[in-house]
């Protein structure tokens, strides 16, 4: 079954720029010993507006680290990181919270609820670090409920909740903040394999209406729904050649 909107609308944009969405510059990743491990090889990469990119690998190959600094949560220590053209390295840490907040959207293995506030609340709760006004809140987080499927289930509590419905409380949280980039760690990790490929569906629907993706997986039918799919392996990212026309 597909949890899907009945009307799918276009997602509400951030600016829109020229510049990618996620741009590394030989960043790397070695965190202090002894004797000092690299968790990250030096990598370039660029992740443009309306991808769907996966990354993919083994426990320990490095994704973590990747997800921590992709995501604002860590710094490389080498190279260069532009999220939509901000050089995140120049930022302080209270700057570099602002940016994480507006800019990006935040899906994790568990639903990180909380279980007295509603659908709708959860919601909301999310776009206060973000910076949004209390009058928008409410209409942004019923906005993103029904863009998920969920606007007939606002009041409920996430008890009241299935597993595939927390989750998409948890997307409509992460789409409320309007993001450039909807980050996602194993979103499918703690759901069955039909809950699972309902909640992947909703990706596949989300990045058709042009949010851009990164999906961290150890799963590769996960790993299979990009349209890029990026592996790492002892802390080195690789991406196959795109395959020649015939």
């Amino acid at each position: 079954m597909r949890w899907l909107p009945h009307r799918a609308r276009p997602l509400p944009e951030p600016p829109v720029t020229d510049e990618p969405v996620l741009n590394f510059r030989a960043m790397a990743r070695t965190y202090p010993g002894p004797p000092p491990v690299t968790a990250l090889r030096p990598a370039s990469l660029t992740v443009r507006r309306g991808d769907f990119v996966t990354v993919s690998g083994p426990s320990g190959s490095g994704k973590s680290t990747f997800l921590n600094i992709a995501g604002l949560l860590d710094v490389p220590t080498q190279g260069r990181y532009l999220l939509d053209g901000i050089d995140v390295g120049r930022l302080t840490d209270a700057e570099r919270a602002a940016v994480r907040g507006r800019r990006i959207g935040f899906v994790f293995q568990s639903f990180h609820l909380m279980p007295h506030r509603s659908a709708l609340e959860n919601v909301e709760l999310g776009m206060v670090y973000a910076g949004v006004p209390r009058r928008e809140r409410t209409d942004r987080a019923r906005d993103a409920l029904d863009a998920v499927g969920l606007g007939h289930r606002r009041t409920a509590l996430p008890g009241r909740l299935s597993g595939g419905e927390r989750q998409r409380v948890a997307i409509a949280r992460a789409l409320a903040v309007r993001p450039a980039l909807l980050l996602c760690d194993e979103p499918t990790g703690n759901l069955d394999s039909a809950t699972a490929d309902a909640v992947l569906a909703l990706l596949d629907e989300l990045n058709d209406r042009g949010m851009t993706l990164v999906v961290i997986t150890h799963d590769p039918a996960v790993a299979a729904r990009g349209t890029r799919r990026i592996t790492i392996r002892d802390g080195a990212l690789s991406e196959p050649a795109p395959a020649a026309a015939g």
